[in-house]
Order: structure tokens, then C-alpha cells, then sequence
């Protein structure tokens, strides 16, 4: 896969970079580690500024983010009470849970977007539940751009020292990324399993707004 990557950096430059990491955050398959390291080794060759690595990185990334927040903003959590109230114990989330999870998110949201910014796999997922809870966008776009610009850097920067040997970041993030979606896989199959009783559809209990 990084041959192609690679190929469309040195034609294209800081617009190659800022298209691939556009794609990266639509598409998880493409891998933000080889895109920004590959970026990272044109800087270090002199071909590219690091700086302005950094920031086409940062940016493309970060329409994709806006992308996904506007998205699921625009679909909104209330219509998807109907859905969650009758196939919630498949989702492992009641509708009385989604109400919490909105208060949760008022208060700490910031950084649960800063810090899944940060987690390989998980970056690519937090805009939806970000908008889907209507977090504010100004506090959205600044703890993305904070937590991506971070990333970016880091993975630019390790290309810049690494040189051709670039291949190594992957096999420190490889396995991280592997390691963070097997706790992913194993919490939904613990939580559906402790949901097994949870009653759905006509029978899933209503919320006192009262009480949240």
C-alpha cells in the first residue's frame, strides 16, 4: 500500500498529503502511520518543510473530522431512539444510557475527543459520537485539530528521523492498533452478554427526564 502513497507525495506534495490524510479519516483502511511518516522522510530528504507537513496533514484530517461531526450531527441521537429503543441489547445501550451519555458528554467531552484523537483506530470514530450528542463545534474543532495536529507531528516527525526505515512505526503501531480493537471487540461482546436481559422494543422502560 505505501508504494502509491508514496508515489502521490512526491507529485503532489503538500496537497498529496493533505488529500491522503482526507481519505484516511473517511476510509480507516488507509493508514494515517505510513501517510505522515512517508511525508515525514520527504521533510527529512529537504523534497518538503516539516512544518507544512504538519499543517497539510492536520488540515486534510481534519475535514474529514468536520465531515463525519457535521454528519451525525445533521442525523441527530433522537432518531435513533426508535432504533436504540427496540435493538438497544445488540448496540449494549439503553435509551435512558444515551440520555446520560449526553450530560457525560456536556462535561467531559473535550477531552474524550482530544484523547481519542490520540488512540490509533479509535481517532477515526469519536466525530460521530461527537456529533451525534450535538457537542458543541467550537469545542469539537478545537480539541480535534489540537489532538490531530499532535499525531501528525508525532508520526511526520518520526519519519523525518527514521529515514527509509520508516517501516518500523508500523510495527510499534501495528500491534497497538491490534491490541486497542481487540478490547474493543471483547467490552461489546461483554456488554451484550451483561444486556442479555435488557428489555427491548415496546416493553424498554421510558425515561424520566426528571431524574437525569
Amino acid at each position: 500500500m505505501s508504494d502509491w502513497i508514496v508515489r502521490l507525495i512526491e507529485q503532489s506534495g503538500y496537497l498529496g498529503v493533505g488529500f491522503l490524510m482526507f481519505l484516511e479519516t473517511v476510509f480507516p483502511p488507509i493508514p494515517s502511520e505510513v501517510i505522515m511518516s512517508v511525508a515525514g522522510v520527504a521533510a527529512g530528504q529537504g523534497k518538503l518543510d516539516y512544518g507544512l507537513v504538519v499543517a497539510s496533514g492536520t488540515a486534510g484530517a481534519m475535514l474529514g473530522n468536520t465531515f463525519w461531526y457535521l454528519a451525525a450531527r445533521a442525523l441527530g441521537i433522537q432518531r435513533l431512539e426508535p432504533f436504540i429503543r427496540r435493538w438497544g441489547r445488540w448496540i449494549t445501550m439503553s435509551w435512558a444510557e444515551v440520555k446520560r451519555a449526553e450530560v457525560w458528554f456536556e462535561l467531559h467531552g473535550t477531552f474524550f475527543v482530544f484523547l481519542g484523537r490520540l488512540l490509533p483506530t479509535v481517532r477515526s470514530l469519536v466525530s460521530i459520537p461527537a456529533g451525534l450528542l450535538k457537542m458543541s463545534f467550537r469545542r469539537f474543532l478545537l480539541a480535534s485539530t489540537l489532538g490531530t495536529a499532535i499525531w501528525t507531528a508525532v508520526l511526520a516527525g518520526a519519519g523525518y528521523k527514521l529515514g527509509e526505515n520508516f517501516t518500523d512505526i508500523d510495527k510499534i503501531l501495528g500491534p497497538a492498533a491490534n491490541a486497542i480493537l481487540v478490547v474493543l471487540i471483547a467490552g461489546y461482546i461483554y456488554r451484550v452478554w451483561t444486556h442479555r436481559h435488557m428489555p427491548v422494543g415496546e416493553d424498554a422502560p421510558k425515561v424520566d427526564m426528571t431524574s437525569l
